[in-house]
């Protein structure tokens, strides 16, 4: 578990990236003058009015603590698991009782100077050394433990999430209150990217509400989540959006999702950190999938944990999938599965999932792309469209690789060149120099600028850039948004290309 949590950017405004400078302004510029102290009183006020209407609001996206936890720290952070002890409920009501219990001795000591220029002094001091005392103690903590460790106990939070139970119990917290939101938990792949990437270590994936809400109180809303998911299907929302979203939602391609007891039945090296694992279903006996889906592949059981990879087999007889994983360098989920699954292993998978690629009854023509690990789901959908599809007519698939050894199923999809002339195989090289059967020197980027694609249906899956690039070309190339479909390695808003 070393490498389970994700550093990643969490400042996404001015304010979040340089709000610190102002805890090193009260903590160390109260040195010399006491009265830069006093802005904390402002600081508590807007922090215990913000959270009445939208609980840790001000904790993830204006408090210059957080900023200087996420901004500074984060990035040179060992960013180990919290521990529990931080978390728990006692933990922190004891530390915030002992806080109160300080603070007010601190200010009945000065308070025989009340009405003085000196109890002003005194009282910025009192709370310029409470900064400073979080700038030492929880900077400690972010650069030994996690960024954002003193969090988890911190007074404030603790006041905030008092304030938000207040706003609630009185009624104003649910009009105003936003909460992090999924458009549908039937589109959530429970590959925990969300919780590996949340500053508190939370686990959105598995406890989203009926209104597809995560309302766990200790939620900062910071947006990290939002911005890290791979599915794009995360926002931030009140709960009145979010019943609306859930209503207006298409769940298209993900009706006959499942869970499905399988066995791992054959394993083979491809080669280049590439593996093709085959699952044959024990329970149901038979799942119904289509060439173009994909399908999640639980890879821990606590936290309850999948990832997700195209199907690359094509559906004969509804007893078995095939998948293509490719080995990342430090990747979590692709260095359990390499180690831990083996023939004969008991996997549970659920799916099948998703239409982005699956082949619409309308097309006439139809343009395959694809590079790197994006050529597997090409591998059932070229077969399917060639054996079940009489009407279309034309196929062409674009094969990008680095290298000539690179490229998997190659002689299959040469020999089905052969037996349909309506299908065009054409692979492509970027790195490769000493070029043979048949191979093209270049992109499929290149390839698609010299292409006539008019009343073609485009169909891509693989790297992001590659993707946004393609995309670019074929809208340039007069086809519409609709005309083009794509699954990428990591799902991208493609939306500001166009």
């Amino acid at each position: 578990m070393d490498n389970y949590f994700i550093k990643t950017n969490r400042t996404f405004t001015n304010i979040r990236k340089y709000g610190w400078i102002l805890t090193v302004l009260i903590a160390i510029g109260g040195r010399w003058e006491p009265k830069l102290g006093l802005l904390v009183v402002f600081i508590m006020a807007g922090l215990t009015g913000v959270s009445f209407f939208t609980g840790r609001y001000w904790c993830g996206n204006i408090c210059p603590h957080g900023s200087l936890f996420d901004s500074v720290i984060a990035p040179i952070s060992r960013n180990k698991k919290i521990p529990k002890l931080f978390k728990n409920k006692v933990f922190g009501a004891i530390f915030l009782i002992f806080f109160a219990w300080s603070f007010s001795n601190k200010i009945i000591k000065i308070s025989p100077l009340w009405g003085t220029f000196d109890f002003l002094d005194k009282l910025g001091f009192i709370f310029s050394n409470t900064y400073l005392v979080v700038l030492i103690v929880g900077g400690i903590f972010a650069l030994a433990i996690n960024s954002r460790t003193w969090c988890q106990f911190c007074p404030m939070g603790s006041l905030q999430k008092i304030s938000y139970t207040a706003g609630k119990t009185v009624g104003v917290a649910k009009n105003t209150n936003v909460l992090v939101t999924i458009e549908s938990k039937d589109k959530c792949h429970s590959c925990g990217k969300c919780s590996r990437v949340c500053p508190f270590q939370l686990t959105p994936y598995l406890d989203f509400n009926d209104n597809n809400q995560f309302d766990n109180i200790n939620c900062i809303k910071c947006g990290t989540c939002v911005e890290n998911c791979p599915a794009s299907i995360l926002s931030i929302k009140t709960e009145k959006q979010a019943i609306e979203l859930k209503e207006n939602t298409i769940v298209l391609g993900y009706e006959n999702r499942q869970e499905i007891e399988a066995k791992i039945t054959s394993i083979v090296d491809l080669g280049n950190d590439l593996r093709e694992f085959e699952f044959t279903f024990q329970n149901p006996y038979e799942v119904n999938y289509k060439a173009g889906q994909f399908i999640l592949v639980r890879i821990m059981d606590e936290p309850k944990q999948y990832r997700a990879y195209s199907i690359s087999s094509y559906n004969e007889n509804k007893r078995s999938l095939k998948v293509i994983i490719k080995k990342v360098p430090k990747g979590f989920g692709t260095e359990l599965i390499f180690d831990n699954f083996k023939v004969g292993s008991d996997i549970i998978l659920e799916g099948p999932m998703g239409d982005e690629l699956v082949v619409g009854d309308d097309v006439k023509k139809v343009l395959f792309v694809a590079n790197g690990i994006g050529i597997t789901p090409f591998i059932a959908l070229v077969k399917d469209v060639l054996l079940n599809r009489p009407d279309i007519e034309e196929v062409k698939l674009l094969n990008g690789q680095k290298f000539e050894n690179e490229f998997i199923y190659d002689d299959y999809f040469r020999e089905l060149s052969k037996e349909y002339d309506k299908f065009h195989y054409i692979p492509v090289a970027s790195r490769e120099e000493n070029l043979d059967k048949g191979l093209r020197k270049g992109y499929v980027t290149n390839l698609i600028k010299e292409l006539d694609v008019a009343d073609y249906k485009v169909y891509m899956c693989g790297s992001k850039n590659m993707i946004s690039d393609s995309y670019k070309i074929l809208l340039d190339k007069g086809l519409k948004t609709s005309d083009v479909f794509y699954e990428s390695e990591e799902k991208i808003k493609i939306e500001n290309v166009a």
